[in-house]
C-alpha cells in the first residue's frame, strides 16, 4: 500500500503530521491478511510522546486477531473541503477539487492483556475528550469493572512508515490560495473553516 503525493502535497515537517494525528485521533485502522478480505475498524488512537500510537477495540471483534500476520494501517483525517472553480480569480479556467489532510501510519500492533494497563488507558482516553467543565468520570467498580476490561483488547503500534498527503492548493497562485480562504472562513462552517486555518499554515510561496 502507498500513498500518491505530488511534491506540493508533501508535509513540511515531521512536527505537522503528528500534529494531525494528535488533533484528528478518530482513526481508521486497517488490517490486510494474503487471501481474505481487510479489516476494517473505526477507532480513536491515542499518539505518545514516542510517537506510537494506543487503542483498544472490542474482544468480540476478529479484527485484533489479524494484528499477527497482516499488514496494519491507521489512517488519520484532517480537515477537508470541496473548492468550488467559482472561488479562483479565473473560475473559467478551473475545475472543481478537494483539499484534505490524510497521515497512514503503518505498523504491527502489539497486544496488551495486562488489565491495569488496559483500565488505564481506557481512562486516559475518555479524560481526554471529556469537556474540562464537569467531565464524566468511571464509577464502575468491582466484578462489573473487571468483566468490560476483559472484553477489550488493547495494543501499541510502533509505527514502521508514516505517509502523509497536505493538499491544499499549494498548486494554485497566491491570489487564488487567498480567495479560496476566504470563501472557506466565510461559509460559518467550522469544518471549512478549519481548512481554511490550515491553508495559511501550510501555504508556500
Amino acid at each position: 500500500m502507498s500513498l500518491y503525493v505530488p511534491p506540493q502535497f508533501a508535509a513540511e515537517s515531521d512536527a505537522d503530521v503528528l500534529a494531525l494525528i494528535r488533533d484528528y485521533p478518530f482513526a481508521t485502522l486497517i488490517t490486510s491478511v494474503a487471501g481474505a478480505e481487510p479489516h476494517i475498524t473505526h477507532l480513536p488512537l491515542l499518539l505518545e510522546g514516542d510517537g506510537s500510537l494506543t487503542g483498544h477495540m472490542a474482544r468480540a471483534n476478529p479484527h485484533w486477531q489479524a494484528f499477527a500476520t497482516g499488514h496494519t494501517v491507521a489512517i488519520f483525517h484532517g480537515p477537508h473541503a470541496y473548492i468550488s472553480p467559482r472561488w479562483y480569480v479565473d473560475p473559467a479556467r478551473e475545475v472543481p477539487t478537494w483539499n484534505y489532510s490524510v497521515a497512514h501510519v503503518h505498523g504491527r500492533p502489539e497486544l496488551t492483556e495486562d488489565a491495569t494497563a488496559k483500565l488505564a488507558l481506557v481512562d486516559r482516553t475518555s479524560a481526554l475528550f471529556e469537556p474540562r467543565i464537569a467531565p464524566w468520570t468511571r464509577q464502575v467498580q468491582g466484578a462489573r469493572l473487571d468483566a468490560l476490561i476483559n472484553a477489550i483488547v488493547a495494543f501499541h503500534v510502533v509505527p514502521t512508515r508514516i505517509e502523509s498527503k497536505f493538499k491544499m492548493n499549494q498548486n494554485k497562485t497566491p491570489a487564488d490560495r487567498t480567495q479560496v480562504a476566504a470563501q472557506l472562513h466565510g461559509s460559518g462552517h467550522p469544518e471549512l473553516q478549519a481548512m481554511a486555518d490550515w491553508m495559511k499554515t501550510h501555504e508556500r510561496i
